[in-house]
């Protein structure tokens, strides 16, 4: 059976995913190699430094946190890891040949729920990750935006936020992942056509968040030279229509009162969300 300080140590997300039935859970020492990665992991990089120092600790100490893994169901006793991949990677860099885990029954959805909520509350993903993990919530697993943020934790403008990242070109993707941009850097570039030249001046001329906002304010005024001549009203329709859909938006209203909505997208399944969007609602 676990004990109490165990189940504390394996954190609110597996109780929330456990519900009543954490009492039962009972921890079972495997091979090793009886372990697969999860499918649905949404963390990509782990820092060899950082696998380095926890194989050391776990020689000295052992794994003092179970792997909580489910049965594989394409191959007959093996497992699929659910959270603990860091732990599972530094335990074979020690050289152990067994690892404690709990043995969970749970479908494709439990499992990224909780591979996600556990990364997210240890603070282990970087930004693209934690967006997309988001993301395959929503495209694969039917949440919104609302009942994303009640299951995270995080406010909707928070998960609103993140996944606009994934609308940026794949490069400003990796210079994210790689550290070389934050996603506060990120966030200024979307909706812009020439983002990966004003990422890479960003990035040469070691900018703060606040001069690359100023910086590329520069360039959307070059473009759209009356923006800051539009009526308040319009700009907040223009910010609430990118909350409510995720995309850039840009509303060109005309002395006329008659103009144009341009919703920018980056892919045929952004596409397809408005159009849903729009036979859903007209």
């Amino acid at each position: 059976m676990i004990d109490s300080r165990l189940k504390k140590g394996l954190g609110r997300g597996l109780s929330s995913l456990l519900g009543d039935s954490s009492n039962k859970i009972e921890t079972n020492k495997v091979s090793i190699n009886d372990l697969s990665r999860n499918k649905f992991q949404p963390r990509k990089h782990f820092s060899e430094e950082g696998l380095e120092e926890l194989s050391n600790s776990i020689k000295e100490q052992g794994i003092i946190q179970p792997i909580v893994v489910r049965p594989d169901k394409s191959k007959k006793g093996q497992y699929e890891i659910i959270a603990g991949e860091r732990r599972w990677l530094a335990a074979q860099k020690a050289g152990l040949h067994e690892v404690p885990v709990v043995v969970l029954s749970v479908d494709d959805i439990k499992s990224l729920e909780f591979s996600i909520i556990e990364n997210v509350q240890r603070q282990d993903l970087n930004p693209i990750e934690e967006a997309r993990g988001y993301q395959r919530l929503i495209d694969d697993f039917n949440y919104d935006h609302d009942k994303l943020s009640k299951f995270i934790g995080k406010s909707r403008s928070y998960i609103v936020n993140s996944t606009r990242l994934l609308s940026l070109p794949d490069e400003i993707l990796s210079m994210v992942e790689q550290n070389n941009l934050s996603a506060g850097h990120a966030r200024t570039l979307i909706g812009l056509q020439n983002s990966i030249h004003i990422a890479k001046k960003i990035i040469r001329k070691k900018l703060s968040v606040r001069q690359a906002e100023v910086l590329t304010k520069q360039y959307k005024n070059k473009k759209f030279t009356l923006i800051h001549k539009k009526d308040a009203n319009i700009l907040d329709l223009q910010r609430l229509l990118e909350e409510k859909t995720g995309l850039s938006v840009s509303i060109n209203n005309k002395k006329s009162n008659s103009g144009t909505i341009t919703f920018a997208y980056q892919d045929l399944d952004q596409l397809e969300k408005i159009t849903d969007t729009i036979k859903n609602n007209y």
